[in-house]
């Protein structure tokens, strides 16, 4: 069986290895554009700000490691274009030039994602960089060294971690998005006025509500004019998310909107053998039983290793995902699961809610911190649908807990009786994620008796 894989950071990575897993004897090709693989981009901004050990380690595979499991690597290769009826790939190597084409059996699309470059004038300047690739980390690693300020477009968990990354560095630093909260798709605003203090408070401009119009390049440095606002600074970051990287074949298939590939819970695209996973891939999203959009490392690898398991017959079905995720900003946590009330609302879904603050432990310890608390959840059948906490304790446990409560269906009544360990070094008698269901039941008990 001859096996073609397209693209190879995550999930093409994870293809790879459980494909040969599976089955040693198949012939099985990689094509990827790049030099390198498996690149976590999510420590960029660790790296950049002096907080990771050996950028080496940011790697956990190599084209040598899938080669010793007899993958054929074809490093710096670009697939220029796919006759799905022939079952053909047209291949360029990017190193000389040479063309190729090759035959497969099955074909898998990890092709990930790519930045989203918006056409705002000037944006094509040598000081507005990008943070995504290994190449990318690079630039931004280098210039760190010199830059006295930098500017950060959008919000999200990597702007987010970036300027935080800057600030921490002593640069001068403005985080700017054009919605009205730091974080605003992943937190509800009151753990996001939260962020906002603290970048505040670590000498960080903030320009929310603020939609960039343009860049302008000096000699010495790059102006961002935003609709509300101008700044100055050595660099701008282009944060502001990304897109599936299908644009080359995405109307062959059955696509949402974006381009991201459909594909069932064996990760089948529209296409007989065509397989997808990763970022250029829907995701199940259990919080509202649809597909969505979610690129995120852990959904990739999850479902890397179902192309493995399913690539000659259906075996292991996708579970799904609550798109659960985490960061530390300024020595803070924030974990979230599922659905905020943010989100639900925008979707038209109707739920209910609750935030509640508690101390991680006893009083009577020498010390104890709050943790900031929201709980979203059904009304009708109490089934949790999503939640998040915030704190200065490590809590980003708590949201692995909340996921699989929403995975498995479970209501606000049974999570507030689990039975979580009790000793004064960790917690409370009643669990901070117990009093958190708690105050949701007496809520939701309280609607109920109006």
């Amino acid at each position: 069986m001859k096996v073609s894989i397209v693209g190879c950071t995550h999930a093409g990575t994870f293809s790879a290895m459980n494909i040969l897993k599976e089955h040693p004897d198949w012939e099985v090709s990689v094509f990827e554009r790049n030099d390198n693989l498996s690149f976590l981009s999510c420590g960029i901004a660790l790296w950049v700000s002096d907080r990771v050990s050996d950028p080496n380690k940011m790697f956990y595979a190599s084209p040598e490691a899938l080669t010793d499991m007899s993958a054929h690597m074809y490093m710096q290769h670009d697939v220029t274009d796919i006759d799905f009826d022939n079952k053909k790939l047209s291949v360029k190597n990017l190193a000389n030039g040479d063309t190729f084409s090759q035959t497969y059996d099955k074909l898998v699309i990890t092709t990930g994602s790519a930045p989203i470059i918006p056409p705002i004038p000037g944006i094509d300047s040598d000081r507005v960089m990008l943070c995504k690739n290994w190449t990318n980390a690079n630039e931004l690693k280098e210039n760190a060294k010199d830059i006295k300020s930098a500017i950060v477009i959008g919000a999200g968990y990597i702007g987010a971690e970036l300027a935080e990354g800057y600030a921490t560095l002593g640069k001068e630093t403005t985080l700017i998005d054009a919605l009205p909260d730091v974080l605003a798709k992943n937190l509800d605003p009151n753990m996001s006025a939260v962020a906002e203090k603290d970048y505040v408070d670590n000498g960080v401009t903030l320009g929310l509500s603020e939609k960039v119009e343009s860049f302008e390049e000096t000699d010495h440095s790059v102006i961002v004019k935003t609709d509300k606002n101008t700044y100055e600074a050595d660099i701008a970051v282009m944060c502001v998310g990304f897109r599936p990287n299908t644009k080359m074949f995405a109307d062959k298939f059955e696509t949402l909107p974006n381009g991201a590939l459909v594909v069932d819970k064996y990760m089948h695209t529209s296409i007989p053998n065509v397989y997808s996973a990763g970022d250029a891939a829907s995701v199940h999203y259990n919080p509202t039983g649809d597909n969505q959009y979610i690129p995120l490392a852990t959904n990739s690898v999850r479902q890397g290793i179902l192309v493995g398991k399913n690539i000659e017959k259906d075996t292991a079905e996708y579970m799904g995902t609550q798109a659960s995720s985490a960061v530390e900003l300024f020595g803070r946590t924030y974990a979230a699961s599922g659905l905020t009330k943010v989100h639900a609302d925008a979707l038209g879904k109707n739920i209910a809610e609750v935030s509640l603050e508690d101390n991680y432990r006893p009083e009577f310890m020498l010390s104890t911190t709050p943790v900031l608390m929201n709980l979203v959840w059904d009304p009708e059948t109490r089934v949790v649908l999503g939640g998040a906490l915030t704190s200065k304790y490590d809590v980003s446990q708590s949201a692995n807990l909340l996921s699989l409560a929403i995975q498995k269906k479970v209501t606000i009544d049974e999570l507030s009786m689990v039975d979580f360990l009790f000793q004064p070094n960790f917690d409370k008698p009643v669990n901070y994620v117990s009093a958190l269901a708690g105050a949701a039941v007496e809520k939701a008990d309280s609607a109920i008796n109006e």
